[in-house]
């Protein structure tokens, strides 16, 4: 078949692009079909909307919040209760005091002085059980928030007194006023107690209004209910329990070093208690409370400052001392009267100072004021006292000097 050329009279007749021939490439007739097309193609295409982002969800994380918040409030109830209830328990085991009451609150957020005693006593069925071993005064100031302990020698003589008509050292007045009534223990203990505080008003003419008791068994599950204590003692010494050991010079009970020492409950014991010991002036009465301000004042940085760190020391120390204390104060008095534990201040009654040596009639050691005139006769006691107090030259100075 023989091929024949065809006469094209248009450019859109032709059946091929000369355009694209001649160029080698595209043509002028095809790139304006391609913008024809993209300009079809957007007019059909929808209009993007832009996109909207969700808002974070805030609801969850309010209610765990909620519930976080509703589960601590839910526990401080509980502990509250559940720590009311344990004083409630420890009240009624130890004091005359109603619960829940408070002496001390406003007193010791007042002017005047708040004067406690404090008594230390074997206990037990022995003889001589309930004689004082150790008699301190502590005398708050709230004005200047400070206190001063004022240990009471055991041999200081009572004559002439009105609660205590028979005559005697300040040591037996507890013995006495527990024997004075018929009852349970604890109203012969708090017969004990009313009988000693009530002399030691008229004796030194201090208002003392309020008054704490513990065993030596007491004492020594205290200082075990905290893990022991650490005091600094300055002078080293060995001892004995036994007086004519002491005068033989036989020590056989053991000794304490001198520097910082920890003790347990019954060497805590020992310590406060050593009475014949090889270092004269560890022997005195002065030194024995000055001693036992140590332990007392370990004891209370065992305890701190109050909050939540102070609760589980707290508690340990309620059921150590549940059985072995009687006071007239409520366990809330007992927590308020913790912070004043420690001394500001000591003033001793030392021999020729402010008492004298002499014999009774029946020859025993005892300590009377200077300048006494006759039985019942505490004014100079009372005025040492009265000027120690106050003096504040001295605030500051150590428990154990």
């Amino acid at each position: 078949m023989r091929r024949q050329a065809v006469q094209a009279f248009s450019d859109d007749t032709v059946p091929y692009d000369r355009e694209l021939i001649r160029s080698g490439g595209t043509s002028q007739r095809q790139e304006r079909h391609r913008q024809e097309r993209r300009r079809q193609g957007a007019r059909r295409q929808p209009e993007r909307r832009p996109s909207r982002s969700r808002p974070r969800r805030r609801g969850g994380f309010l209610r765990t919040l909620r519930t976080v918040l509703l589960l601590g409030l839910l526990v401080v109830i509980v502990g509250v209760v559940l720590l009311f209830l344990r004083g409630a328990t420890f009240n009624a085991a130890v004091s005359s005091a109603p619960y829940p009451s408070t002496a001390l609150l406003l007193d010791l957020n007042g002017s005047e002085r708040v004067n406690v005693l404090m008594v230390g006593y074997g206990g037990g069925d022995h003889d001589g059980a309930y004689l004082a071993d150790s008699i301190q005064i502590l005398s708050i100031d709230p004005s200047t928030d400070t206190t001063t302990t004022i240990p009471i020698p055991r041999d200081l003589w009572i004559e002439g007194v009105t609660s205590f008509s028979q005559n005697g050292k300040v040591n037996e007045v507890y013995a006495v006023g527990h024997g004075s009534v018929d009852g349970d223990e604890s109203d012969r203990l708090d017969a004990a107690g009313d009988r000693l505080a009530e002399v030691l008003s008229e004796v030194t003419g201090l208002r003392i209004d309020h008054w704490l008791a513990i065993d030596f068994a007491g004492f020594r599950e205290m200082v075990d209910a905290v893990g022991g204590v650490t005091v600094d003692n300055p002078v080293a010494f060995d001892y004995t329990t036994i007086e004519e050991f002491h005068r033989a010079g036989r020590w056989e009970m053991g000794g304490f070093p001198a520097g910082e020492i920890h003790l347990d409950g019954e060497e805590a014991l020992a310590y406060t208690r050593a009475r014949y010991t090889s270092v004269v002036s560890e022997s005195t009465d002065y030194a024995r409370s000055v001693r036992q301000a140590r332990v007392i004042s370990a004891l209370r940085s065992k305890i701190g400052d109050g909050g939540i760190g102070s609760i589980v020391p707290g508690l340990s120390l309620m059921d150590a001392m549940e059985q072995r204390i009687r006071t007239d104060l409520s366990a809330i008095d007992l927590f308020l009267l913790s912070s004043h534990l420690s001394s500001d201040r000591r003033i001793e009654l030392t021999e020729d100072v402010a008492l004298v040596a002499t014999t009774n009639t029946i020859g025993q050691y005892i300590l009377i004021p200077i300048g006494w005139t006759g039985a019942g006769d505490y004014g100079g006691l009372q005025a040492y006292l009265e000027t120690e107090l106050g003096r504040t030259d001295d605030l500051g100075s150590a428990d154990a000097p």
